[in-house]
């Protein structure tokens, strides 16, 4: 647990909605709470949400610490 992130901070900056970022990325409203509230989760849904935040996979530093 315990993973300090910025995806509610970059999620809220692009004004969306957590259901709205779970359906770009292809995972649950449920999942993307748990993540914005510091549980860890894999890294392939890291990669599904820093795709669905237009983020590069080279920049995933500034919204995951790990």
């Amino acid at each position: 647990m315990e993973e300090e992130n910025k995806v509610k901070a970059v999620r809220e900056a692009q004004m969306l909605s957590k259901s709205e970022l779970a359906r770009l990325a292809g995972v649950s409203p449920l999942t993307i709470h748990r993540i914005e509230r510091g549980y860890t989760c894999r890294m392939a849904t890291k990669r599904k949400i820093l795709l669905a935040l237009g983020v590069k996979l080279t920049q995933k530093h500034r919204v995951f610490r790990q």
